[in-house]
């Protein structure tokens, strides 16, 4: 797999003034460092550079495991999704709390009619539930980020460019979504077909690297 330009460009600044931390990277490049967390994890995982605890990053050498990461840029997100954890955005921010637990899982997906509406994390719940929400009688509705201010993806989306969202965006899953209607006269609507999460690319990961 071909590294971008930026990666490229990363592994030169690494290497003419290493160690240089993130905020250093961020700011030779005029980005921010939000923007260079899944650059710098790709290239910490396929051993081209090493993230050192307060010092910074340090040029290992050439890349030894790009094997995996191309074989991950070949799987396709609907070969790989887990299904999603629905509720109604009328369930109580208690109610949903409970079934986030009982699930097992890091965030919830609203759906009204079967159409995607929202989106709440246990970073949310938490968030809400130190700021005095009543979660008994508060409906999820009122506390979940609303389409369309979610990330989605599509079930032809590469696992490797769904790992990058989920870097970059700092979220626990993306939902898999498929268009309803023409979306010409009035905003696009999604239904929810599954779920990309940090589990499932992990598990990924671990399968192809037992295989290589």
């Amino acid at each position: 797999m071909k590294l971008s330009e930026r990666q490229e460009e990363i592994i030169r600044l690494v290497k003419k003034g290493q160690p240089v931390t993130s905020e250093a990277l961020a700011e030779k490049l005029g980005v921010t460092r939000a923007a260079l967390r899944a650059d710098l994890a790709i290239l910490t995982m396929i051993g081209v550079l090493d993230a050192r605890p307060k010092v910074g990053y340090v040029y290992l050498g050439e890349a030894q495991n790009t094997r995996i990461l191309e074989n991950i840029s070949r799987v396709l997100a609907g070969e790989i999704m887990s299904k999603p954890v629905t509720v109604t955005e009328e369930t109580t921010v208690y109610d949903a709390i409970v079934f986030l637990f009982l699930n097992d899982v890091g965030t919830l997906f609203i759906e009204n009619n079967g159409i995607l509406v929202g989106a709440v994390s246990r970073k949310d719940f938490l968030k809400n539930a130190i700021g005095g929400t009543d979660i008994h009688k508060v409906p999820v509705g009122v506390i979940m980020t609303r389409m369309p201010n979610i990330v989605c993806g599509s079930t032809e989306d590469s696992a490797y460019d769904l790992a990058k969202k989920i870097i970059e965006h700092e979220i626990d899953s993306i939902p898999i979504v498929e268009k309803i209607g023409d979306g010409l006269n009035e905003r696009p609507q999604f239904k929810i077909v599954g779920k990309i999460s940090k589990t499932n690319i992990t598990k990924l990961f671990v399968k192809l690297g037992e295989g290589n």
